[in-house]
């Protein structure tokens, strides 16, 4: 009982602190941040560390995003809670599970294995219903649930993956860091006009894993 209410107090500063002290607003994101446990989404022992701002180590040499970078990240997607969503590179899970409570539907691509199926158990234990994870290659999207309202990519792309803003919606948002280094990029979010061409404005500076597929490093 003490390490929940600590974990707690963790969450609740982490909110105050690390999201709404750096200009997380919107409401949905900031619900969904204190409602999903990030603490499950780690490895065993970790615990502790689970409302610390930082990336911690999943397996398969991949990371967990910091809170302040999932929040920011889903609230450029700019949704309202009716939307099909699209994620590239599932990982722990820990982002789509927020995604899961912004949106109507969630549809989230991994390429290892391992983390495919450990995702997949999580969501089925933490009750996430509306969460679908696929095994399979990111920088292609999943076209059988195209188009989606907004898409998500928690990988480092070398460039906008043709596929993905092909299977935008009219009026949907694509967030992606991408940058000429595997390990270097800048958050850009991608607009689909209902006419015309596509609109891309640069966020922020991140650091993520590199995005590895067809369309990837």
């Amino acid at each position: 009982m003490d390490r929940d209410r600590e974990l707690a107090a963790s969450r609740e500063r982490m909110l105050s602190d690390d999201l709404v002290g750096r200009g997380i607003r919107d409401a949905a994101v900031l619900r969904a941040m204190r409602e999903v446990p990030r603490e499950k989404f780690l490895p065993p022992g970790m615990e502790q560390y689970a409302y610390e701002d930082s990336p911690l180590p999943i397996a398969e040499g991949q990371t967990i995003s910091q809170p302040y970078i999932v929040a920011y990240m889903v609230e450029a997607l700019e949704l309202r809670g009716r939307e099909r969503v699209l994620e590239i590179g599932t990982g722990s899970g820990y982002a789509a599970a927020v995604l899961s409570l912004c949106a109507a539907e969630v549809y989230t691509v991994e390429r290892i294995p391992l983390l495919a199926e450990t995702a997949r158990e999580r969501m089925k234990s933490l009750g996430f219903r509306n969460v679908t994870v696929h095994l399979g290659d990111g920088t292609m999207g999943w076209p059988d649930h195209a188009p989606y309202d907004a898409i998500v990519v928690t990988a480092g792309a070398p460039d906008v993956p043709v596929e993905l803003t092909e299977q935008l919606a009219p009026g949907g948002r694509l967030v992606i860091p991408v940058g000429a280094t595997p390990y270097l990029q800048e958050l850009v979010r991608v607009r689909r006009p209902a006419e015309g061409e596509l609109r891309r404005e640069n966020l922020c500076a991140v650091r993520f894993v590199p995005l590895i597929g067809e369309q990837g490093w």
